[in-house]
């Protein structure tokens, strides 16, 4: 039957980020700051852990860590990593958003029409004013306040990265996946404090964390119940050694982390879009509504995108025919003509991570073209380094998370693939084509 308007109108759980977080903190042994730099080159770099020795996980609204695994089992149950700011192509500063009084706006013309062929896989994203963010009472803190933001026309993927695309990226450039990668006993003992045990020799392997649904129902303010940090699990071991790709080909690549998503993007002459970009696109010209679709909350019997069905997290009904990942193009497009904006996966956007973001800007008229803050902000999470996270995934439930909505958005770890997480390629209007991606396959599943 359908969700009910009463039901969705309630708050929803904090998603693996208990309220008392905090509190848990100081209730065990203290947080402690180490600063570390990944590679030497990187002058700004700094990492900085949070030491629970307490029984929990490492836990970011719902995103485990990659390192935080390692030392389950030890007394130190929960070591949260923000790795090194680095620089790249996506970093933006706030000096290089445009704010526009609200007596200018009126300059503006009309939604711009696509500047020539569409290159491969990708649709025109027209541009023009819309309200970023929501005032609506499905909305998280982060989310508000809704204000007015201005794109300008870009192209945008039309399906999420599947793992064919990325297989040909890895075999033309024999690129390894942070997962891949396995750590060395000095590298994780430099990240943690004095008199911490090594981990076991057994846990210093490649690996990723992995979606395990559990039994019976469990508490939804403990991700580790459902949360694993699998060795051998990568992009094309999705689910650990047991895993492959076998009839996945177009469905959405995982496990990737938004270094990993950043690196395809740059060999493909694409770039990864700005969260504005992405939330204009979702919208699909629907502007101010809840959902991709409209104001209308999903129906669990007619699903109109790859979410959970049955009781999170461990029943699915599967009444929508997938229990993870489905391939690209199963659902209907939005009104842009571009797939999987809600569910599937969720994806990576180029911006760092500013919990206060709608905040900031909401009274300063309209934004043209933001690209996200100078450096990540989230005092919830004082230490941690996030990128920006949009759509939410097959594992989104109105019981759990309700972040299948277009204004809907989370922080995560850049250095951390998940069983739920992926992305897709943007292309400003006047950037040429590499011609890359004219070897990456686009078929329908």
């Amino acid at each position: 039957m359908a969700h009910s308007a009463v039901a969705l109108q309630k708050s929803p759980p904090q998603q693996g980020h208990p309220p008392d977080r905090h509190s848990l903190l100081k209730g065990g042994n203290g947080t402690i700051d180490v600063p570390w730099r990944r590679n030497p080159a990187e002058r700004q770099g700094r990492v900085f852990f949070t030491v629970l020795l307490r029984n929990g996980f490492a836990q970011q609204d719902g995103i485990m860590k990659r390192w935080s695994f390692l030392f389950i089992g030890m007394g130190v149950v929960a070591v949260s990593i923000a790795l090194t700011r680095w620089t790249s192509s996506a970093s933006t500063s706030d000096s290089d958003q445009t704010i526009i009084p609200e007596s200018q706006i009126h300059h503006f013309g009309p939604q711009a029409p696509p500047p020539g062929e569409a290159p491969t896989g990708m649709v025109w994203i027209p541009g023009g004013e819309f309200e970023f963010g929501t005032n609506s009472s499905l909305g998280w803190p982060d989310e508000k306040p809704a204000h007015r933001v201005m794109v300008d026309g870009f192209w945008l993927e039309a399906c999420e990265v599947t793992n064919d695309q990325f297989r040909e990226f890895v075999s033309a450039t024999r690129y390894v996946t942070t997962a891949e990668k396995a750590p060395t006993l000095e590298e994780v003992m430099s990240q943690v404090p004095a008199g911490t045990p090594p981990p076991p020799p057994e846990m210093l392997v490649a690996g990723s964390v992995v979606f395990v649904p559990p039994e019976q129902a469990v508490p939804l303010d403990d991700v580790g119940q459902w949360w694993k940090w699998t060795p051998g699990t990568s992009w094309q071991h999705p689910e650990g050694p047991g895993s492959d790709l076998t009839g996945r080909g177009q469905h959405p690549v995982v496990q990737v982390s938004w270094d990993d998503a950043a690196a395809y993007a740059a060999w493909a002459g694409r770039r990864l879009p700005t969260e504005a970009e992405w939330e204009f696109a979702a919208r699909g010209g629907l502007d101010g509504k809840d959902f991709v679709w409209g104001s209308q909350p999903p129906d669990e019997e007619h699903p109109p995108a790859n979410l959970w069905q049955g009781t999170f997290p461990h029943q699915n009904t599967n009444v929508d025919g997938f229990r993870r990942t489905a391939p690209v193009k199963s659902f209907p497009p939005n009104g842009y003509g571009l797939h999987d904006m809600a569910g599937n996966v969720w994806e990576w956007c180029a911006d760092w991570y500013d919990r206060s973001l709608h905040a900031r800007f909401s009274q300063q008229g309209l934004v043209q073209n933001p690209t996200g803050p100078l450096l990540t902000n989230d005092p919830t999470q004082p230490q941690a380094v996030l990128r920006v996270q949009k759509g939410g995934s097959f594992l989104c439930h109105e019981s759990y998370c309700l972040r299948y909505r277009p204004s809907a958005r989370h922080g995560g770890a850049p250095d951390t693939g998940m069983s739920h997480l992926g992305f897709r390629c943007a292309l400003s209007a006047a950037t040429p084509e590499n011609k890359h991606v004219h070897h990456v396959s686009h078929q329908s599943p």
